[in-house]
């Protein structure tokens, strides 16, 4: 019997994985792409990677919140936020804008209403290379009044995000690490 971690890498590599030449968001070229959206927004794929994400957060404990930046992690925080409600312990997601919001309040971040100041989150990412992305959602994330308790992420392709995080104080926990889901 499969578990919901092999499930989720064979739905990765059929969906999500491609080889060829890209230009990746951290402005680095690569032999293969992981798009990962493929995957998070597929019914089947996005409550793996929920459940997968809802395990993690449990064994660390206290977290009142999971959120991450648009657009990459917004299946994943619904997901996350779905699967503790079927658990019986729900917890709200929260989104972080690329740019504050042109009108209204002009926040940063949709859906603190929903978590209270000071409170621990979770933030997702569905892959990491260099940890520019999850560095700036844990600055806003910080900005607003909430403590970042953990960071995860579906794909770590083992390009520095990791050491980078780490630096400032983040322990990266990934769903795959690259050789573990191309090998």
């Amino acid at each position: 019997m499969n578990s919901d971690r092999d499930t989720l890498r064979r739905i990765i590599l059929e969906r999500s994985y491609r080889e060829g030449r890209f230009r990746l968001t951290s402005g680095k070229m690569s032999n293969f792409y992981i798009d990962c959206k493929q995957t998070t927004l597929s019914a089947e794929g996005a409550y793996l990677c929920g459940k997968l994400f809802w395990e993690m957060i449990g064994k660390i404990g206290g977290i009142s919140a999971v959120g991450g930046m648009t657009l990459g992690a917004d299946p994943l925080v619904t997901a996350v936020s779905i699967v503790s409600y079927l658990e019986k312990a729900p917890i709200p997601a929260f989104i972080i804008r690329k740019e504050p919001k042109g009108h209204g309040t002009g926040s940063w971040i949709e859906g603190k209403s929903n978590i209270s100041k000071g409170a621990l989150v979770a933030l997702v990412e569905d892959v990491v290379t260099t940890g520019g992305t999850l560095v700036k959602a844990i600055d806003r994330t910080r900005q607003e009044g909430f403590e970042v308790g953990a960071v995860l992420t579906v794909v770590d392709r083992e390009e520095g995000g990791a050491e980078m995080l780490r630096e400032k104080g983040f322990e990266l926990m990934p769903i795959f690490r690259r050789r573990e889901l191309i090998s």
